[in-house]
């Protein structure tokens, strides 16, 4: 992250989205071994033979073996994929931008200038206000609104921003300076180009 802060930003938190994403993968990856040993152990006992007579003891391994893969599948394929997912996600607020990363291997990423936002806004559900999480709306007029989506603690995460923007300099922003003086910018940047003198 330092290599990513301009001249004089500092970053006052980082914080991923609300874990209550990872309650059913993480109940998954509790329950799935439980029961594939469950099951193993009905299959070699031979209740399987008496729920199918065509099913011979021959067979025992390959059950077993198909219940581990069902297991295994469940294990990467829902709770592994959930957890990295979740892990994946960070909100990064700095003294001068709000910054979204998304994703591992392949990432994508938004940040908000402060200076540009206008208003900040959160909306909760009944079970995201029973968890102190939210979403948290950006309004920064002309280009939209964009959304933290389940911030934990989003009171404190708003207050967080709210102070960042009243700490933010007074004027004008030009490569990192306050410029209180019109004759500080450039010639290019001036509306009407040179003077001619």
């Amino acid at each position: 992250m330092r290599k990513e802060l301009l001249p004089g930003e500092q970053v006052i938190t980082i914080t991923r989205q609300q874990s209550r994403s990872l309650f059913f993968p993480i109940l998954a990856f509790v329950l799935a071994p439980a029961l594939t040993g469950y099951a193993c152990a009905w299959i070699v006992k031979g209740n399987a033979q008496r729920v199918a007579p065509f099913i011979t003891v021959e067979w025992t391994p390959w059950l077993m073996g198909i219940c581990v893969v069902l297991a295994a599948w469940l294990l990467i394929g829902y709770s592994l994929k959930r957890a990295l997912r979740w892990r994946s996600i960070r909100y990064i607020l700095t003294s001068r931008r709000i910054l979204a990363k998304f994703g591992m291997f392949r990432r994508r990423d938004w940040q908000v200038s402060l200076m540009a936002v206008r208003n900040v806004g959160v909306h909760q559900s009944m079970l995201q206000r029973a968890l102190h999480s939210g979403n948290i709306s950006l309004d920064t007029g002309h280009s939209g609104t964009a959304v933290l989506a389940d911030v934990p603690e989003v009171g404190k995460f708003r207050g967080f921003i709210l102070d960042a923007m009243d700490e933010l300099p007074q004027g004008e922003v030009f490569e990192g300076q306050v410029l209180t003086d019109y004759d500080q910018l450039p010639w290019e940047l001036r509306e009407g180009g040179r003077d001619e003198r």
